[in-house]
């Protein structure tokens, strides 16, 4: 082979790994454009899925302007803090003394609603009213639960037509939410106790048993054996682990247990209020962004908010600022009763004691 083949040898050789690096390259760009699409592809989509997600669990919340309603003939707002120190400048957290009305609305009608254990009476009735009372600095919490068998003066409530309801005395706390719904059920709980509600929330019991489902279930421990005929419900006295379905037939359940009276299914709901918390507490929705957003959609589908936590963010940010919050301090207590002279199966504020632990939520 001569010098000037070897030379034509060399070039080809040269010529075709040239060829070949450009090709590769070719395909190496091709690939990175298409890994680069792809991944802006599921960037966006992803975005496009929280922002749905986000407009979804917002639009769930159902909201009443009980503040417009009721207008300035109410107790004084709690005084707020003054923020200080090194986060007063970065946004914080509302740590401020706080009053929230959180009613339980028990729909009796539908076949989901009777398959849950409801009554056989039509539209909804709040059979749980508690004030829960946050203390400044939100490390602390007191639940005051308020009877629904206690024997009040509702006072006139505004209705969404431009009327009002008449004052009466000595009816029924539940009938105020029954008559005037939310904003009634606030104005009938400052009248009685002279503490302004600064929010309201209302539980739908159906959705508060998908919540317990989506949290995985509840660990509650019993006292005593149960068994409702009308909840249907039947537990031994000990710790059971309870799904959607008997965690809410427990917190229907009165009449079997203690004298069958209201008290004692408020000392049930009580037990199940400090259970839930620490489920929530216990489970690390965080790490699992789809059961996350389940119990998400399943608990804002249930609530009623006055329109201070209409939102999603609203919301959050309450739920942020309990973060140092525990159920060990979390303290329940009822309000202070006796039987009403009036109706042996009605009872009534015992005075002064009601009227001195309303005074300490001030």
């Amino acid at each position: 082979m001569t010098g000037d083949e070897e030379q034509t040898s060399d070039d080809d050789g040269g010529a075709g790994r040239q060829v070949g690096r450009k090709v590769v390259g070719r395909r190496s760009s091709r690939w990175l454009k298409a890994v680069g699409f792809t991944l802006a592809g599921t960037l966006v989509l992803a975005a496009m899925g929280a922002g749905y997600a986000y407009w979804h669990l917002n639009h769930n919340i159902k909201s009443v302007d009980i503040d417009s309603a009721l207008g300035d003939n109410r107790p004084a707002k709690t005084q707020s803090l003054p923020t200080t120190g090194p986060s007063a400048s970065a946004s914080p957290l509302p740590s401020e003394a706080l009053n929230i009305l959180v009613l339980g609305s028990d729909s009796r009608s539908g076949k989901r609603n009777q398959a849950l254990g409801g009554g056989s009476s039509e539209g909804a009735r709040s059979d749980t009213a508690m004030v829960v009372h946050l203390d400044a600095g939100r490390t602390k919490a007191t639940i005051v639960s308020i009877p629904r068998d206690t024997l009040v003066t509702r006072p006139s409530c505004p209705l969404p037509d431009g009327g009002s309801t008449a004052e009466v005395s000595g009816v029924m706390f539940n009938t105020a939410y029954s008559v005037g719904g939310p904003v009634c059920a606030v104005k009938t709980v400052e009248s009685m106790t002279n503490v302004r509600m600064d929010h309201y929330l209302e539980i739908d019991f159906a959705g508060f048993a998908d919540l317990v489902d989506a949290l995985g279930g509840v660990t509650v421990t019993t006292d005593e054996d149960i068994h409702d005929d009308d909840s249907h419900l039947d537990l031994k006295a000990g710790e059971h682990h309870l799904d959607g379905t008997k965690a809410l037939a427990l917190a229907r359940t009165r009449h079997g247990i203690g004298d069958g009276s209201d008290l004692g299914r408020i000392g049930l709901q009580q037990k199940l209020v400090k259970a839930l918390l620490r489920q929530i507490s216990s489970t690390n929705l965080l790490t699992s962004p789809a059961k996350l957003y389940r119990v998400a959609d399943v608990a804002t589908a249930s609530l009623t908010t006055d329109t201070g936590l209409n939102s999603l963010s609203k919301l959050m940010s309450l739920g942020q600022s309990l973060q140092g919050l525990s159920a060990d301090e979390l303290t329940t207590v009822t309000m202070p009763v006796v039987t009403a002279a009036s109706d042996p199966n009605r009872v009534v504020a015992e005075e002064p004691e009601a009227a001195e632990l309303w005074a300490t939520l001030h």
